[in-house]
């Protein structure tokens, strides 16, 4: 662990156990930039240039950039022909600190011009793109934000996509996706705090929500936490959300991430709080409850009875990945007197040369199964989901015309795997491969007996877990019947005047009432007059 706190927010300080003072700059220009090289340690990189400008001042200046992190073009635009060109008319016995105020003031032609007086404020600033400007005599630096490095285009979210909705996904850039963020929510109360965590990444960290909607508790719960944490690097947002997450000894996951704008501005909307990262397409969402990870982004985009009917299918397929081969090793098993005759006799002889048994057969192929899938997504793209394919026909047919497993038993597996992919959110999913896992080994001991004291375990486990204080499974556990419209089924919109609230936050509301789309009403004729 190391010894120095390097999240720090606004209106936080940083713990200050064993962090060495900063260190202030010097008087004079070149032990200012010889200290700054020897920090970076001489990198190609690094750009260092001197000049003088008589016009401006008779003592040397000094502009640093790094190469790939900076626009070049608005360096030289924006910083150096500014700098260079000549101070008409020339000022008389011009101080170094007169120099100073008239550059910051007036020479330098770009939106945002910082001030540094520690070594380590500068070098923050050289590694997000700023253009350092050292003048001699001055114990404080000019930094001009040039930042313009490569960064990926907007493009379709490759993990939860949409038949329709938006096709813009998040990219690694952390200014993009607040951009993005504020494009869906123009409104002067989406507020964005920034952060900087990682001793040696110094990475980016958005927290996004809106004033009055986000409980006050468990923002200060979230700036807590982000402020307590001691780490080298944060290259991914999977990195803050273990170091921030509730129930850490849980298979279930406590906070959402998506890589879809208007998912987050969603979620945001709800009263949820947003933390984008630098680095990641995928952002967080937190409170999060069991219930979130089943709702798409597309339930809002269609008709509520239609979404209603998808959701219900995902809470079904949820069931039968988790339950279905535990249930087929159970009945096969112990309570063969439950199945019909028929299907018994079927099963009997298709077991009859198989010489493993069903957990055997289950687990041989629910390996197989995530083995092919594995090297379907680390494969190259062009091949990749014909080896799935392939591999997929050729070892099941394989498998049973060897008589290694059953037919039956490669169907429960396939369509235990389809079921898998229904639900919308990745985490959850694989929360449920781990559980089934646990499932058939109970099931093969202790038969429907072990399948329902487990299922018992579990959900007592879940009601015992919370989110930044938000009990998992509300609004049914506590169960608040006013809140439950969005839960197993979408009503629709006109019908969701109230804002779900937690036990954290405030009931608010975010429509009108009388919402419900009703015939005009016929005009009333005149009296008198005759009905044709």
């Amino acid at each position: 662990m190391n010894k120095k706190s390097s999240a720090q927010g606004p209106g936080q300080d940083a713990p200050t156990n064993s962090v060495p003072a900063p260190q202030p700059l010097s008087v004079s220009l070149e032990a200012n930039v010889q200290e700054i090289s020897k920090r970076i340690g001489e990198s190609s990189d690094v750009v260092f240039r001197h000049f003088t400008n008589e016009s401006l001042s008779s003592s040397p200046l000094a502009f640093i950039y790094i190469d790939g992190l900076v626009n070049s073009e608005m360096v030289n635009q924006t910083v150096l022909q500014p700098l260079m060109e000549s101070v008409v008319p020339k000022i008389p016995d011009i101080t170094a600190t007169d120099a100073y105020n008239l550059v910051k003031d007036q020479m330098l032609p770009i939106g945002s011009v910082k001030e540094g007086k520690t070594l380590e404020s500068l070098l923050g600033m050289l590694f997000d793109g700023y253009t350092l400007i050292l003048f001699n005599g001055m114990t404080t630096a000019l930094a001009a934000d040039t930042a313009g490095w490569e960064k990926r285009s907007i493009n379709e979210p490759t993990s939860q996509g949409v038949i329709r909705g938006p096709k813009e996904g998040f990219t690694e850039n952390l200014r993009t996706g607040t951009a993005m963020l504020r494009r869906r929510l123009k409104t002067s109360d989406l507020r964005i705090e920034e952060y900087k965590i990682g001793e040696r990444t110094q990475t980016g960290v958005a927290l996004v929500y809106l004033e009055g909607i986000a409980s006050a508790e468990v923002l200060k719960e979230i700036r807590r936490r982000l402020n307590a944490i001691q780490t080298d690097s944060i290259l991914e947002s999977n990195y803050i959300e273990e170091f921030i997450q509730d129930g850490g000894l849980t298979p279930f996951p406590t906070i959402q991430n998506t890589e879809r704008p208007d998912a987050l501005a969603g979620g945001i909307l709800e009263g949820q709080v947003g933390i984008i990262i630098d680095g990641t397409p995928f952002a967080l969402l937190a409170p999060s409850t069991f219930f979130n990870f089943f709702q798409s982004s597309e339930d809002y985009y269609q008709r509520y009875d239609i979404s209603s009917f998808l959701r219900l299918i995902r809470y079904s397929a949820f069931f039968v990945s988790m339950l279905l081969p535990a249930l087929y090793i159970a009945v096969t098993t112990f309570h063969q007197e439950m199945l019909p005759t028929t299907l018994l006799v079927s099963l009997a002889a298709q077991r009859e040369g198989v010489p493993l048994p069903a957990l055997a057969e289950a687990l041989l192929m629910e390996l197989t199964f995530d083995v092919l899938r594995e090297a379907g997504v680390r494969m190259p793209r062009t091949i990749g989901p014909a080896i799935s394919i392939v591999g997929a026909l050729v070892l099941g047919q394989s498998a049973v015309q060897a008589g290694l497993v059953s037919a039956a038993m490669v169907i429960v597996v396939s369509f235990t795997a389809i079921s898998n992919f229904v639900i919308p959110s990745l985490a959850i999913a694989n929360s449920i491969r781990l559980i089934r896992f646990i499932m058939m080994l109970i099931a093969a001991t202790l038969g429907l007996f072990g399948i329902m004291s487990f299922l018992m375990v579990l959900l007592i486990h879940m009601a015992g877990l919370r989110s930044f204080g938000v009990p998992y499974l509300s609004p049914v556990a506590p169960m608040t019947p006013r809140y439950l419209k969005d839960i197993f089924i979408r009503v629709p919109l006109w019908d969701m005047t109230i804002r779900p609230k937690t036990n954290l936050g405030k009931e608010t509301r975010r429509q009108g009432k009388h919402q419900k789309p009703e015939p005009a009403k016929k005009p009333q004729k005149p009296e008198g007059e005759n009905t044709p």
